[in-house]
């Protein structure tokens, strides 16, 4: 049905303005009574569309504002003030369009997600390439990615490197270029040339599928500023009929209840609220910052309390190089060399990091030799003729026969790698689980922004959370919890208000549920948190909360400032028509200059502040 009356606006709006300028001008000339039919003749198609619109939401329990603008017209009708009926008619099918406008410019961001998800994919099949359907897609699978195409899943980039424009994601506006087996997540686009994609995940399992699931829900859901704009709009009509019927009553006149009921107008409550909310949404989502509709987005904008995680949130979740004791002879790149050098061989993930950090920092890696390598523990060879070994201090002390307490220490929460070169302990590489870049600036935007409390909630030591903390504007530091200790951290700080709580892993999901405002970490992160989070952030960086929040409390604001400012003017117009000031031709005029202006209003929290 709602479908149907988007169609025939179009007709609706041209049988109006036809009707009331074949009047005007039929007036011009003298036909007053042939102007006054022309104009009922334009009233009457809108009408009747109106009020089939308030039997279907009748229907469904919805009750509308628009019994006004149908109280208003057949009133006009009944005392003959025709041409304000024309004018109410014209106004009324002008605002449906222009709402329908509003809405479209507002969701532009969300619905641009949905339209860009691919339905085929090129698949290599016995040296050729078949077209087929996302489903078909199986893990393991080879896939061509054109120039122009949108990566269909996730995978690996299996051939040649791969640049992809993420904006439509994360709000990048650079391309990023990933390397033969680099992991890329499936959405954002290629912009250069075609490159081969191993598919790790079904399509329906993969990143920009689950994101289209988000964006569906957040466009059906109401948020409560919306319903209890619908509350108060049964309070607003009752209060148009009451004061209508006392105009006319005190009066004695009934084309001032008309010149009421043309006047009053429910833009400012029925339009106005969610237009500002999904321009909202709209916004973030072109940030990377996914809200699961109008009701996250309101609390978003009210949070006094942050809660986050350490691992993976406050940090990287991954082990970076963050320094190194020299021992012997050789200085920190040489020991750096010759660990990764023998580490080549080994798969384990601090072994890949420490071959990451040397390659990153240009040292020439040579080939290892006559390599053991003991799951967990570490890796002996040869390298360029030196036998090295690297792995744990006891690992590492056992082959070099020194006690392991011998070893230089390391720094709370760190992981230490011992280097040993010919028999002798060269050096230790420190590890640590590292900060992610400008979070003291973050967490002080944070405080200046309101937040109240900012609280790390983690699983880690105590000692690991007061070093990864120290200097920090924590307002408190909860550690060695377990998920559901989480969960009680986050509901214990609700008295002292609603409570945001960001994390990335299956452990955080109990807690992100519990909160009153659940942020998951990147697009990419367990399934269990995106599900129980009211927001998801998908690019993994922490950062992308201040924008969030601004956005969130920005269209909150602007809609209340309209629903304010928009009552105010109509109760004034009412107010003034019931007094006989206003005739129903000026009321009907100055109803449309209200509903336009605000949602003109409510359209500003598509830009920024």
């Amino acid at each position: 049905m709602m479908d149907v009356a988007r169609m025939i606006r179009p007709a609706l709006i041209t049988i109006a303005v036809t009707g009331l300028v074949t009047g005007l001008g039929l007036r011009v000339l003298g036909h007053h009574d042939w102007a006054s039919w022309a104009w009922v003749a334009a009233t009457l198609p809108v009408l009747a569309a109106l009020l089939a619109e308030i039997v279907t939401s009748l229907r469904r329990g919805d009750y509308g504002l628009d019994v006004v603008a149908a109280l208003s017209m057949s009133a006009a009708l009944a005392f003959g003030e025709t041409l304000a009926a024309a004018v109410v008619a014209l106004m009324y099918a002008g605002g449906q369009y222009l709402e329908s406008f509003a809405e479209g410019r507002a969701r532009r961001e969300m619905t641009a997600l949905l339209a860009r998800a691919p339905r085929t994919a090129m698949r290599h099949r016995n040296g050729e390439l078949e077209e087929v359907p996302l489903e078909a897609i199986l893990p393991g699978d080879r896939l061509l990615v054109r120039r122009g195409d949108v990566v269909p899943v996730d995978g690996l980039v299996a051939e040649s490197s791969a640049l992809l424009d993420e904006s439509a994601l994360t709000g990048e506006a650079l391309p990023v270029r990933h390397d033969v087996g680099a992991p890329v997540m499936s959405g954002p686009t290629n912009v250069g040339e075609a490159f081969d994609l191993t598919a790790e995940r079904p399509a329906a399992e993969s990143t920009y599928a689950g994101i289209v699931r988000l964006v569906e829900q957040a466009q059906a859901s109401r948020a409560p500023m919306v319903r209890l704009a619908d509350r108060y709009a049964m309070l607003f009509l009752g209060a148009t009929i009451g004061m209508a019927t006392a105009a006319w009553g005190f009066s004695g006149d009934p084309i001032r209840a008309v010149a009421v009921l043309v006047v009053a107008t429910p833009c400012p409550l029925i339009l106005a609220v969610p237009v500002a909310l999904v321009a909202g949404l709209s916004r973030a989502a072109a940030q990377g910052i996914l809200i699961k509709g109008g009701k996250a987005l309101e609390m978003m904008a009210r949070v006094a309390v942050l809660v986050l995680d350490k691992t993976g949130t406050l940090t990287d979740g991954r082990p970076q190089l963050v320094g190194t004791t020299v021992t012997g002879g050789l200085d920190a790149d040489e020991v750096l060399r010759l660990a990764a050098s023998l580490d080549q061989a080994s798969k384990h993930t601090i072994a890949l990091t420490i071959v990451a950090e040397a390659r990153a920092r240009g040292l020439a890696l040579a080939v290892p030799l006559a390599v053991a390598e003991v799951a967990g523990e570490g890796v002996v060879g040869q390298v360029e003729g030196h036998r090295v070994v690297v792995g744990g201090s006891k690992f590492v002390a056992a082959r070099l026969g020194l006690d392991a307490s011998d070893l230089p220490p390391g720094l709370p929460g760190a992981l230490t790698v011992a280097v040993g070169v010919d028999g002798e302990l060269a050096g230790v590489l420190i590890l640590a689980d590292a900060l992610r870049a400008g979070t003291k600036a973050l967490l002080d935007d944070l405080r200046a922004l309101g937040i109240e409390r900012i609280i790390l909630a983690t699983g880690d030591r105590h000692a690991v959370a007061a070093a990864i903390t120290k200097d920090l504007p924590f307002s408190a530091v909860r550690a060695d919890l377990t998920p559901d200790e989480k969960v009680l951290v986050v509901l214990s700080e609700r008295k002292n208000g609603p409570v945001m709580m960001v994390g990335d892993g299956v452990n955080d999901a109990p807690a992100l549920a519990a909160a009153d405002i659940g942020v998951a970490m990147g697009a990419r992160g367990a399934a269990a948190s995106a599900e129980a989070a009211d927001v998801v952030l998908l690019v993994d960086q922490l950062d992308r909360i201040l924008p969030g929040l601004r956005i969130a409390r920005r269209a909150r604001g602007i809609a209340l400032q309209s629903v304010a400012v928009g009552l105010g003017l109509s109760f004034t117009g009412m107010i003034a028509a019931a007094l006989g000031h206003i005739t129903p031709v000026q009321g009907a005029l100055l109803q449309e200059v209200i509903d336009v202006a605000v949602i003109l209003n409510a359209l500003r929290a598509l830009r920024g502040g």
